[in-house]
């Protein structure tokens, strides 16, 4: 990095520091961060006086929001497995990853630190890691060089770059070349992505492909769902069902157009709809959308659940487990500009997906389309067409599917040479 590239991006990290300093609260994730971030130096250094211990190595795993957490947590879940004696400390940089990082099985978890020379040292010298692990793509390079000069190993794992990365424009290559070619090892998802890191600046040797280790936790997950459970099994029913996961109001009103003619054409059709954000005036968006329909709705875990014609999913945190119910599947986030969620959650359920046009960095989606396990739709009237397809038609609704099931099988293998990858650091 420049010497005036590294004054203007310790400068950038210094006016937020002082920002997270002089924050006092309010809504939204920006100042929930600011927030999180006051005095997490000092809890840093509580934990390491209170619980480091120096006769065990120390694996520090950085996952900036939750899906990267999800990435992660296989790889955590192994070292607990499998290497007792290695302590973890896990961070997060979203402040909605607060909740998941407080359950991914860490010794200790808390808001990484803005990448300040005194935030970076702070906490190398709080927790004395052995190795410090990036989930997914997130280098941050003031603490990359600060673990270089403590000769602690830098690695990647599940490392992606998507085609058109704004991380390979010449600005972000300047600031980040140095940390990419500091790695040790870096786990690339696939060739594409390896060759793509590789023009970043890692080092081709110590790159290999070991897969994404999120196929291994959603195949576990849909292979343990709790279909007994007491939001899922009340909904069991014969009827043809839609699980329409992750919605956002652009979803909502291509789904709205398209479910009109679904029942039209299959009557019985059930629709089970988890919004992303499950705020009030979001459900009662929807719940007003079905009334003008005449189709009846009921929140999750109401008495009349079960016969309900649309189910409203008013909480986070079941959606993996309510896709157990899917016949089909829609993922949200397609049609608009923030970026599709989980297509391989209910692939991995045995489901075909569908979800909107905006999938072009999605690999899981490009996978899926080229197994006729899922596809794309441009309109309302595309949607209800492949609905009608799949919930009308058994065998179809079957074999794509079973496409589905098997593209996600397919990845199944990834944790395990990602936790190898790790495991060599120490």
């Amino acid at each position: 990095m420049n010497v005036a590239l590294r004054a203007a991006y310790a400068t950038a990290g210094t006016l937020a520091e002082w920002a997270a300093a002089a924050a006092r609260g309010g809504d939204g994730k920006v100042a929930a961060s600011l927030v999180g971030r006051r005095g997490v130096a000092e809890r840093f250094a509580a934990w390491g006086t209170a619980h480091r211990d120096p006769a065990r190595p120390l694996v520090w795993l950085h996952a900036p929001s939750v899906g990267e957490g999800l990435q992660a947590r296989p790889v955590i879940d192994l070292l607990r497995q499998r290497r007792p004696d290695v302590q973890v400390v896990y961070t997060h940089f979203s402040s909605s990853a607060s909740a998941f990082a407080s359950r991914v099985g860490a010794d200790y978890a808390d808001f990484l630190p803005f990448d300040t020379r005194r935030g970076a040292r702070a906490v190398m010298a709080a927790i004395r890691p052995s190795a410090l692990v990036f989930s997914k793509l997130d280098v941050w390079p003031v603490l990359v060089d600060e673990a270089v000069q403590r000769r602690v190993p830098v690695a990647m794992i599940a490392a992606t770059m998507a085609e058109g990365s704004a991380r390979r424009g010449a600005f972000a290559r300047a600031l980040l070349r140095d940390a990419y070619a500091s790695m040790r090892a870096v786990g690339a998802i696939d060739e594409a992505d390896a060759s793509r890191l590789e023009s970043l600046g890692v080092n081709p040797a110590c790159l290999q492909v070991t897969g994404d280790t999120r196929y291994d936790q959603v195949w576990a997950r849909a292979q343990g769902a709790d279909r007994a459970s007491p939001f899922v099994a009340p909904l069991v029913s014969p009827r043809p069902t839609l699980v329409a996961g992750s919605t956002w109001p652009s979803d909502e009103q291509v789904l709205e157009d398209a479910w009109r003619e679904v029942r039209a054409q299959v009557p019985a059709a059930r629709l089970v709809i988890a919004p992303h954000e499950t705020t009030e005036a979001h459900l009662a968006a929807i719940e007003a959308w079905t009334a003008r329909a005449g189709l009846r709705s009921a929140r999750l875990g109401a008495p009349d659940g079960g016969d309900a014609d649309v189910v409203v999913v008013d909480r986070v945190g079941v959606l993996g487990d309510l896709y157990a119910l899917a016949d089909v599947a829609y993922v949200g986030g397609g049609f608009h500009s923030a970026g599709l969620h989980s297509v391989i959650e209910p692939a991995a359920f045995g489901a075909p997906v569908l979800f909107g046009p905006r999938c072009t960095d999605s690999r899981d989606a490009g996978l899926l389309i080229e197994a006729q396990g899922g596809r794309t739709a441009a309109n309302a009237q595309e949607l209800g067409e492949s609905l009608i397809r799949w919930l009308a038609n058994a065998t179809a609704r079957a074999d794509a599917g079973e496409r589905a099931r098997e593209m996600v099988r397919a990845g199944i293998g990834a944790a395990e040479r990602s936790f190898a990858l790790v495991e060599a650091l120490l």
